[in-house]
């Protein structure tokens, strides 16, 4: 599972913000799937099911967003065990700047 690390970013930022720096190289082949739909879509949403209608584990789910790749959106009321998520700012940034590094 993807460990966050606490890093002070004094360099650039005002006295006293920390940030949460992702390791992108510890994703799980899963994680890394699940993550990479986010990235097309609008507000970074994650998606429920993959592309043949199952719906993504959500150990997988509830990993990302421990380690701080996803954050959940909002509670869905018709079923509310469903867990409707989006990416963090930092996630998206991290995950567009390798997908641009692997389009190369």
């Amino acid at each position: 599972m993807p460990k966050m690390k606490e890093v002070n970013a004094a360099e650039g930022a005002p006295k006293g913000i920390k940030r949460f720096e992702l390791d992108a190289g510890k994703l799980t082949p899963a994680q890394k799937r699940w993550l990479k739909r986010g990235v097309s879509q609008p507000g970074g949403k994650l998606p429920l099911f993959d592309d043949q209608g199952r719906q993504f584990p959500v150990r997988t789910i509830r990993s990302c967003i421990d380690a701080g790749w996803a954050e959940p959106w909002f509670s869905n009321p018709i079923k509310p065990d469903w867990l409707v998520c989006k990416l963090t700012p930092d996630a998206l940034e991290i995950l567009t700047a390798s997908q641009k590094n692997e389009e190369r």
